[in-house]
């Protein structure tokens, strides 16, 4: 499912800043705007994703059109002077941002005892769930 936040974009000196007005201000930026959209898809993503993973209660998105760079600018900070900026809308499809990016398997090697490894082959044990299972719960992960 595609989730869409509207977000404030500021062209400044050394790149574009991008701010989320509804999700508590999140911000990220790059040193171009592709590279400040890509963050923005990244940030977005990552925020929405921890929500979930919380069960926090996401925010709905305003409308474009009820976004105000130059009124987010001042909340943020009043003394600096607006440049250019612009709002426009960042979309991601979180499940699947989450399932290229954030969930991806990486391949550990380790090390047993030879009888310890003959003894699980015999019993068809998985030795990637076994350790994952062992990892959540040394971390309290559950």
């Amino acid at each position: 499912m595609l989730s869409m936040y509207p977000a404030c974009f500021f062209n400044e000196n050394d790149g574009y800043s991008v701010v989320f007005p509804d999700l508590n201000w999140l911000a990220t930026q790059g040193d171009t705007f592709e590279e400040a959209m890509e963050m923005a898809v990244e940030c977005l993503a990552g925020y929405l994703h921890t929500c979930q993973m919380d069960g926090d209660t996401v925010p709905k998105p305003s409308k474009l059109s009820d976004i105000h760079p130059e009124e987010v600018a001042k909340e943020l900070d009043p003394e600096v002077p607006l440049g250019e900026s612009f709002v426009n809308m960042v979309s991601v499809d979180v499940a699947l941002y989450a399932k290229e990016h954030f969930e991806k398997s990486v391949k550990k090697t380790l090390t047993i005892p030879a009888w310890l490894n003959k003894a699980a082959l015999e019993q068809n044990i998985n030795f990637s769930q076994v350790l994952q299972d062992a990892l959540k719960a040394q971390l309290h992960l559950g």
